[in-house]
């Protein structure tokens, strides 16, 4: 059973929509699994690939789930029964997700906004990677000091 309300099904249709009509989206980030590339709550602008190319390993990339778009870094491009599959992984995230199939791609992020109000280019990680262990940390350090503000406050 669906128990996402109507109006977030209908605006998550209208950017898959826009998307495959070529249109540029802005979405807001949730989450820490792109820390510190994007931060929670930055807007970041997702533009469908051009038909003469797709993504390169190193790219943020926007693909479709049911629940909405996940955005994470491209790690690898892998071609199993004549068909490409995407693997992604967050910043800081444990572990790689699943293949994604070609058809699921919406996008890549080329652009975004910080809450903070800096704007900038994603960065593209050409021949190494992100430190997923030193952003993990991160990431769990700023949730315990959130925590303990909430607590003391």
């Amino acid at each position: 059973m669906n128990k996402e309300p109507p109006s977030y099904t209908f605006l998550k249709e209208i950017g898959f929509t826009l998307l495959s009509e070529g249109k540029t989206i802005k979405i807001k980030a949730e989450g820490y699994s792109m820390y510190p590339a994007v931060k929670p709550g930055s807007v970041i602008y997702i533009e469908p690939y051009k038909t003469d190319s797709g993504p390169a390993p190193g790219d943020i990339i926007a693909w479709k789930r049911e629940s909405g778009f996940v955005v994470h870094r491209l790690v690898r491009i892998i071609m199993k029964d004549k068909r490409h599959y995407y693997i992604t992984r967050g910043d800081s995230s444990y572990n790689e997700d699943d293949p994604v199939d070609a058809g699921l791609i919406a996008g890549r992020v080329t652009q975004m906004e910080y809450p903070e109000g800096t704007s900038l280019r994603p960065v593209k990680y050409n021949g190494r990677m992100p430190d997923y262990k030193r952003n993990r940390l991160m990431v769990r350090i700023i949730l315990k000091v959130r925590r303990l503000q909430r607590i003391f406050s």
